[in-house]
């Protein structure tokens, strides 16, 4: 029930403690903020590193053939490894953790359009690709390749945002026809895709690319998403696997890692996970550390409080006040304060967070970005934070005020 002169009391109290109400506000606000700065901080660090890996698949791993570093069978050192269709009959079917599979055919050739003209990386991929490298079509109607652009060998490309710029200017592309190594390709969709650089890339049906520019054999590289690895452990008996069934295919030596050269994204994302697994951790107990400074700061302020206001707890007892009333006031004095600081720096600390990220993208696309982004700190997490020091501070008034008032009023009032 809201009692007036109890309220009145209460303001009474902290006006004439104005250093010691300081105090405790100041211990409590210092505590959230830091707390939401640490936080921030760390899931800025952690999105802007994460975000590298863009839109591609986490899971997804690529293979190439090198040279051989030692001699096996009576082959010598430094043979070349090239891959061809037997290879990827193999992870189709003796990998069956693979799910999305394609070669890749890449080349390099001169694209024009009208009076505009530029270089361009041709890649030759399977329609599997688009989930392997996360890649989005822009404009409608376009489309990425598809099983029948494979099947009839058809020469249509999807070209990135740098050549529709390049070629294009404001016009729409999709439906038009470019000039590529003095062969016509009609565009049939332009893709977004997160990536280092600014080069020109345009992806083409993998049938059309090895009867074009690979005399109808061999593959550059192979690329597929693994599924049911989870570990780091399970990463590498597989990588160890696969190199296995491949030096069985090629005849060199499994050993021998520099045949074979393998990117494996998901390697890379459980490194960084770990990573970053760690530094959590390490906020985290940086976190509760300063939280726990702010408690017990707030803790010895109230004992101190409960101890100055003895003899006048006393004197209210002398006077008729119940124990429960007296005891209520400074439950209700201590939720009061540490809320209000607590909100304070739960806003001030929340605020910083959102200052930085708006600024991070009003700045747009930089070298920043890549490794902070969307510096944040969940509001249900930062108000968790608070309601433990709101709560530690009640507990530290409760204990000392129930000894206070359960003293008889003359021992009280002698109270120094």
């Amino acid at each position: 029930m809201f009692d007036l002169d109890n309220w009145a009391e209460i303001f009474d109290t902290v006006k004439k403690n104005k250093l010691r109400t300081f105090l405790t506000g100041f211990s409590i606000s210092w505590g959230i903020f830091m707390f939401c700065i640490l936080l921030s901080a760390g899931n800025g660090l952690k999105n802007g590193v994460m975000s590298n890996f863009g839109s591609r698949s986490v899971n997804s791993l690529q293979f190439w053939g090198r040279r051989t570093s030692m001699p096996y069978k009576g082959f010598p050192e430094n043979r070349k490894i090239s891959l061809d269709e037997k290879d990827l009959n193999l992870v189709k079917k003796q990998v069956p953790e693979a799910i999305a599979v394609t070669g890749i055919i890449e080349t390099t050739v001169a694209v024009s359009y009208k009076t505009f003209g530029s270089s361009c990386n041709f890649m030759g991929v399977n329609p599997d690709y688009r989930r392997i490298n996360g890649i989005k079509i822009k404009d409608s109607p376009g489309r990425f390749i598809n099983e029948m652009d494979m099947k009839n060998t058809r020469k249509v490309a999807v070209i990135n945002q740098r050549i529709k710029e390049v070629l294009f200017q404001n016009d729409n592309p999709v439906g038009k026809q470019i000039i590529a190594g003095g062969l016509g390709y009609t565009v049939i969709g332009v893709f977004e895709e997160d990536s280092w650089g600014n080069e020109e890339k345009a992806y083409i049906p993998f049938s059309t690319a090895q009867a074009l520019y690979n005399k109808g054999w061999g593959i550059n590289d192979i690329a597929f998403t693994v599924d049911g690895l989870e570990t780091k452990e399970e990463n590498e008996t597989f990588e160890r696997q696969l190199r296995e069934k491949l030096s069985g295919l090629h005849v060199f030596d499994p050993n021998d890692t520099r045949s074979i050269g393998i990117w494996n994204q998901l390697e890379n994302y459980l490194q960084t996970i770990g990573i970053f697994n760690g530094i959590s951790v390490f906020i985290w107990i940086i976190g509760i550390g300063t939280l726990i400074a702010g408690i017990v700061s707030v803790s010895n302020i109230m004992l101190i409080t409960v101890r100055e206001r003895t003899r006048e707890f006393g004197i209210r007892k002398a006077l008729g006040a119940k124990p429960f009333s007296i005891l209520s006031s400074i439950l209700i004095e201590s939720v009061v304060i540490t809320s209000l600081f607590g909100y304070i720096g739960m806003f001030l600390g929340i605020g910083l967070g959102e200052l930085v990220n708006s600024f991070l993208e009003n700045a747009g696309a930089s070298e920043m970005t890549r490794i902070f982004r969307n510096p944040t700190v969940e509001l249900g997490v930062a108000t968790g934070a608070m309601c433990i020091l709101i709560v530690s501070g009640v507990l530290a008034g409760y204990f000392p005020a129930l000894k206070a008032v359960r003293i008889s009023p003359v021992e009280a009032m002698r109270s120094e």
